[in-house]
């Protein structure tokens, strides 16, 4: 089936380089490198060798970039597919549930794109004002529930987004979220080849897929052409997720009543900890809210651009302080602060 002069001019503009050739990068899309965002020293009291993986140079601000991206390269799979007579009809609308970030990233890629406009289901108790506005005037659909009500599944979302022949993001494996989404990231943050590392836990798509990547090569007899790191160290690495049970946390974007999407649980740690792919701390870990003030206040006082669910992990290494070695290496992953667009 052919597609329509439009549906041709998006599938040329969608271009991917590779994809795991370090020398041939996909993202971002504009300047296209590997590593995609540095990693820098910064000062911590207490330690002498902690890092900074700085996700806030991103297009919108924050790691979600990453996401947007592979989305729209999801779109280029749904054309060829109807290029090729497999499907008919409209290009599906994509849902998320989303407090602003996510939804922020994807829609700025497919208004460049001009794809369909994601569909977007809140919660008017948990999402900043300021992001509801941007979310309304970039094009996305808004729809509001009270997200503390119950769990919901990929019908659930899609029938309060009006999106019944859409695709539900928030839940859907078949998009690999654990593998695929921040595979090029992972590679960025286990090749700096900490002794401990902390990530912000949310979703928990990127520590997830951090781990998933560990578990790959520090098992595998032939690496990946993206991986850089020391594999004896690489196994004995902390992966530490920080998060939130605390429904009026500051780290808003890691707090959620429910999350029936996660794949982590205590179960799949304690598996990747008997067969040696992680160190022996890796866990996810609430973090306390003073934490967050103090790891704001180190952050921001060395120029850091970040936000409290995205400092996160530095938080976390606060809290733990008096259990850490101060001398081994530290790798915080700041994921970033949503760039609100001028009006």
């Amino acid at each position: 089936m052919a597609l329509s002069a439009k549906e041709e001019k998006i599938l040329k503009s969608i271009v991917v380089a590779s994809e795991n050739d370090p020398n041939n990068p996909e993202f971002p899309e504009e300047n296209p490198k590997f590593p995609a965002t540095p990693t820098y020293k910064i000062k911590v009291p207490g330690f002498s060798n902690v890092w900074l993986k700085d996700e806030s140079v991103n297009p919108t601000g924050t790691h979600k970039d990453r996401m947007a991206w592979e989305l729209i390269v999801t779109y280029r799979h749904f054309l060829l597919a109807k290029k090729f007579g497999q499907i008919k009809g409209p290009l599906p609308s994509m849902s998320i549930i989303s407090f602003g970030s996510a939804a922020m990233a994807i829609q700025t890629q497919l208004k460049k794109h001009s794809l369909p406009s994601l569909k977007v289901l809140t919660d008017i108790t948990f999402i900043a004002e300021n992001n509801l506005k941007a979310l309304k005037k970039l094009g996305c659909e808004i729809y509001e529930t009270d997200l503390t009500r119950k769990p919901l599944n990929w019908k659930d979302i899609l029938a309060l987004t009006h999106n019944s022949d859409g695709i539900d993001i928030t839940s859907s494996d078949a998009l690999d979220p654990t593998t695929r989404f921040y595979d090029w990231m992972s590679y960025e943050i286990i090749n700096n080849s900490p002794d401990y590392c902390f990530i912000p836990f949310g979703t928990g798509n990127l520590y997830e897929n951090t781990l998933n990547i560990n578990k790959k090569e520090v098992s595998a007899r032939i690496h990946d052409p993206r991986f850089r790191g020391k594999v004896r160290v690489l196994r004995g690495c902390n992966f530490l997720g920080a998060t939130s049970n605390n429904p009026r946390t500051k780290a808003i974007k890691l707090y959620s009543p429910h999350l029936p999407f996660v794949h982590h649980n205590e179960q799949w740690i304690r598996l990747y900890k008997y067969s040696g792919f992680c160190g022996e701390e890796s866990g996810v870990y609430l973090i306390k809210e003073n934490y967050l003030d103090k790891a704001m206040d180190i952050a921001e006082g060395q120029g850091v651009n970040c936000e409290p669910s995205g400092i996160a992990g530095l938080a976390l290494m606060i809290q733990m302080m008096s259990k850490l070695p101060k001398n081994k290496k530290m790798l915080i992953v700041n994921t970033g602060k949503t760039k609100i667009p001028s009006d």
